[in-house]
């Protein structure tokens, strides 16, 4: 056993060690993660949190670290609680964070200088995240409270009255009803802006107040949809206008409220589409923003907008540049964009010249994400499929990276992984696509091995070249498999037509181009035993499956089908995000029933024969339950071998690590039973 000293050392590079173990769920489960970062004001140093995970127990602690590839890190928290969201105070003498030590999630911050971290607020309602504006003086806090509420006091009295209610029903009057694995209760994100003199902190009000909207939008979204203007005298933020059509519209707008209270102004009313991530030049000059231009579509691409806050013109950034970012910050020159996107089957950072629409490629391999930009320095993590998250940092023009943790160096040391590598193929028309295989643990020249054939969800999405707490492809590998992985017409990071060519279209393209995928690995890799293979997919992945299971029916020894879908018809009804199908299928099921119809799994249960394992969780209000235990009713009452595992605590995705472990046993147990 570790001991947390001992730990520490894990945080340091150490000398590599031969392999000798197959990864398995057991060790991912045993990772240590990085899970908050901050880069302080003039790019010299590094503050982040490790969670180090030691059996059953966890111990997460705030670390700094000097900017410079010789460093070593320093331990700044010691205390049993989580301190999470980090930044540094405007001077960079401190750092803020979140930390449960005093009861609830409540601000602290810790001065570099030496002392101990102090209690910075002490609200009556846990503080769910923060951020300061440029000059440090003021901060806006996001809470979970009844939206008529302007003092967190009212907030809660409403929540302890609430809890005293009796009765257990739930009244509504419009959709939704439930989002992503949590019925709504009334509350919303809200939030609320205070500000800090002498560490002490006034009392917030809610800016918010009277929008009874999600600020930040549910269910994924934090502050990097808010941002405090140059000046300091207003909020600007994303967020859908109350109305009746929430479940099925995508219109994200940008609002601006000044900090001084008022009526929330609309500054992208003219765009009926989703915009989001605003972001301000130090200079005040500019406004930058991400907006989608299609209605109702949420894998539209995010163009680049910026405003000149001086003249009010607006242009669109670099418009020939087709990818979609999903980050953006501005430079300290006032003309840098930097951004991370989606790009052929990598996450890759960029620079963006705003002048002139020039795009630099800073870093390009594996999955990167954009955590700072300051001081000369950009601070970001880095995985990818042999590699799980480590923070990295280099000069703002991609220059001179170094790695600044390794904080699973230790733990990986005798641990075998696999080798993998990117290919590609003609699919669907003759057109170029892409995919990953890696090689079984244990690899033999000369042996043939049983396929793996993961197919990733989305529909717009990829599990391109990334370590994935979930569907880890190296897993597979370690179980004795060869694993594909095919991005098919319909994945993102390719372009936006390509992204765009799945709609209208679920059982087309895609079908086709995992069936000439499959067959161009096995050619190229001859090691890949393609007529002894098993396919498992979740969301989409788990609806291919089923489309599979009718339409590709002598494909593979058998299926493991994750919160798929199965009736086209019936999911519609029941789902929450109306605007994904109706914008996959054209409309609602009674517009288009034909379009709904034509690549309904249900449609062609006659040719289903092969074994299917169905994995669904009862908490999954996306692809609900009913669709997972409808595929195992056919499933069963036809004869065809399958069995069911159901999880009553788990949503779309399987979050608990036992659970997680049973996840992966079951499956590696349903393959390994048909293709070995």
């Amino acid at each position: 056993m570790h001991t947390w000293k001992a730990a520490l050392a894990l945080l340091l590079p150490l000398a590599s060690a031969q392999a000798a173990e197959p990864f398995n769920i057991r060790d991912l489960n045993q990772l240590n993660k990085v899970h908050s970062a901050a880069l302080a004001p003039d790019g010299s140093e590094v503050i982040y949190g490790i969670t180090l995970v030691d059996g059953d127990s966890k111990q997460s602690d705030l670390y700094r670290r000097a900017a410079k590839a010789d460093a070593a890190p320093q331990r700044l928290t010691f205390n049993a609680s989580t301190e999470h969201s980090v930044s540094y105070s405007a001077d960079g003498n401190g750092v803020y964070f979140l930390s449960d030590r005093s009861g609830s999630s409540q601000l602290w911050y810790l001065p570099l200088t030496g002392g101990e971290a102090r209690q910075i607020s002490d609200l009556p309602m846990p503080i769910d995240g923060y951020k300061f504006d440029a000059s440090g003086q003021q901060v806006v806090l996001q809470f979970r409270v009844d939206p008529s509420c302007e003092t967190l006091a009212c907030a809660k009295q409403k929540a302890d009255e609430a809890a005293a209610v009796t009765t257990t029903g739930k009244h509504y009057e419009q959709l939704m009803v439930r989002h992503w694995d949590t019925w709504v209760d009334g509350l919303r994100n809200q939030l609320f802006v205070a500000t800090l003199t002498d560490f002490t902190l006034s009392e917030p009000s809610n800016l918010t107040l009277g929008m009874n909207t999600e600020v930040p939008a549910l269910p994924f979204s934090g502050l990097e949809e808010v941002s405090f203007s140059a000046d300091g005298k207003s909020l600007v933020f994303s967020a859908k206008a109350p109305s009746r059509d929430q479940a099925w519209q995508t219109n994200y707008d940008l609002w601006q409220l000044p900090l001084s209270g008022g009526t929330a102004k609309n500054l992208t009313a003219n765009n009926p589409a989703w915009d989001s991530h605003p972001v301000f030049s130090a200079d005040g000059r500019y406004m930058a923003w991400l907006a989608m231009s299609i209605p109702g579509y949420e894998a539209d691409r995010f163009r680049v907008m910026l405003k000149d806050l001086y003249n009010g013109k607006v242009k669109e950034v670099a418009p020939s540049w087709d990818r979609s970012p999903y980050s953006l910050m501005f430079g300290a020159d006032n003309h840098t964009l930097y951004a991370s996107a989606q790009d052929v089957g990598q996450v890759s950072i960029f620079a963006i010249d705003t002048r002139f629409g020039d795009v630099r490629k800073l870093m390009g391999t594996g999955s990167n994400s954009l955590l700072a930009v300051q001081g000369g320095k950009v601070l970001y993590s880095h995985n990818d499929l042999a590699n799980p998250a480590d923070l990295y940092l280099m000069d703002s023009n991609g220059r001179d990276p170094i790695a600044l943790t390794a904080v699973n160096q230790e733990k990986l040391a005798n641990v075998q992984l696999a080798e993998f590598d990117q290919f590609s193929f003609k699919g669907w028309n003759d057109e170029t696509v892409y995919g990953y295989w890696l090689k079984p643990v244990g690899y033999q020249k000369g042996k043939q091995y049983p396929v793996a054939f993961l197919v990733h969800g989305g529909p717009q999405g990829s599990f391109s070249n990334r370590w994935h707490g979930r569907w880890n492809a190296q897993l597979w590998a370690a179980a004795g498999y060869g694993v594909v992985m095919i991005d098919f017409h319909g994945s993102t990071g390719y372009g936006q037509e390509f992204t765009h060519s799945i709609s209208k279209d679920w059982g087309g393209k895609p079908l086709e181009d995992l069936q000439k995928g499959l067959v161009a690995a096995g050619k190229q890799q001859p090691w890949l035993d393609i007529n002894n293979a098993c396919a498992a997919g979740g969301s989409y992945g788990g609806y291919m499956m089923n489309w599979i299971a009718g339409n590709w029916p002598d494909g593979f020894k058998c299926l493991v089908n994750h919160a798929g879908l199965f009736d086209m018809r019936s999911f519609y009804m029941v789902t929450e995000e109306l605007w994904f199908p109706e914008y996959e299928f054209g409309g609602s099921y009674w517009d288009q029933p034909k379009r709904y119809e034509q690549f309904n799994p249900v449609n062609f249960i006659e040719n289903w024969k092969t074994p299917t394992l169905v994995i669904h969780g009862a908490k999954d209000y996306r692809v609900p339950l009913e669709q997972g235990l409808a595929a195992y009713t056919v499933l069963q009452r036809k004869g065809i071998e399958s069995e069911l595992l159901m999880f009553p605590d788990e949503n779309h995705w399987i979050l608990q690590k036992p659970n997680l472990v049973q996840w992966y046993d079951s499956v590696i147990d349903w393959m390994d039973r048909h293709t070995k």
